[in-house]
């Protein structure tokens, strides 16, 4: 093992190992998918539809299980007796944040979480106000909402995530039906952030912007796992695995 991907071993934040998992109906999703995601890093998980991102995604907090192979969050296993303290960890900002967010308002969303851990009081406020403080919406804390923008209740569904106090935050299209400002907005968030990002997402430049790393799953199985920018710069690998830039768009010329 060289010393780099032993470094990276010692730090990780996620480590799946030998991953395979077939659907009660019969369907392999996964072949066998090694990936370890070293703590601090953003990398953004590529491939096309079908490819298995999202089976992929549910192993990490034990939404699914009962596979083969292993997976582990800073060292502990992904298994029954830690589903609790791995959900905690393991922060799932869906596409749409309207799945995320219920109550009557932001200030309540943010909280349910921490509170349904038994977090009170004094200590309760200050972990919801850091959270509202870090996505740039503590002003909005006592909004409803389903009064906000798209692009302000996402960032909201983020808040509820890092209320927690995650070891990965996991983003699932997280660009997708924003304006360009609101693009803009999210990834200065996700860029201040000081934890483990894992970026499933079809936006190849935003995956560039935000994430040196990425991935590309394909067919239930890692095809490539490399610097962002030398990845969506191979033509042969993007044409492999039906992946596309925008008409025009050089990975190569962007600062």
């Amino acid at each position: 093992m060289d010393p780099m991907t032993a470094s990276l071993e010692m730090t990780a934040s996620l480590e799946v190992r030998g991953l395979a998992y077939a659907y009660p109906d019969g369907h392999q999703a996964l072949f066998g998918v090694d990936l370890t995601v070293g703590r601090g890093e953003r990398v953004a998980l590529l491939g096309p539809n079908g490819a298995g991102k999202t089976t992929l995604v549910l192993h990490l907090n034990g939404i699914l299980a009962g596979g083969v192979g292993s997976v582990s969050v800073a060292g502990l296993p992904v298994a029954k007796a830690n589903l609790a303290e791995i959900r905690r960890r393991v922060g799932i900002v869906f596409q749409d944040p309207d799945d995320q967010l219920f109550m009557p308002t932001v200030r309540e969303d943010v909280a349910f979480g921490p509170a349904s851990s038994g977090l009170r009081g004094a200590e309760l406020e200050a972990r919801v106000a850091s959270a509202l403080t870090q996505v740039g919406m503590a002003e909005y804390a006592e909004r409803p909402p389903h009064h906000l923008s798209f692009g302000q209740r996402r960032r909201v569904a983020v808040a509820t995530v890092l209320a927690m106090e995650p070891e990965i935050l996991v983003l699932d299209e997280p660009s997708s039906n924003l304006d360009p400002a609101s693009r803009r907005e999210l990834a200065d968030v996700l860029r201040s952030l000081d934890v483990t990002v894992l970026m499933v997402t079809h936006d190849l430049p935003y995956a560039l912007e935000l994430c040196p790393r990425a991935v590309v799953l394909s067919e239930g199985v890692i095809a490539a796992d490399g610097l962002t920018r030398e990845l969506l710069a191979d033509d042969d690998l993007m044409r492999a695995h039906r992946l596309e830039l925008p008409f025009g768009f050089n990975p190569r010329a962007v600062a």
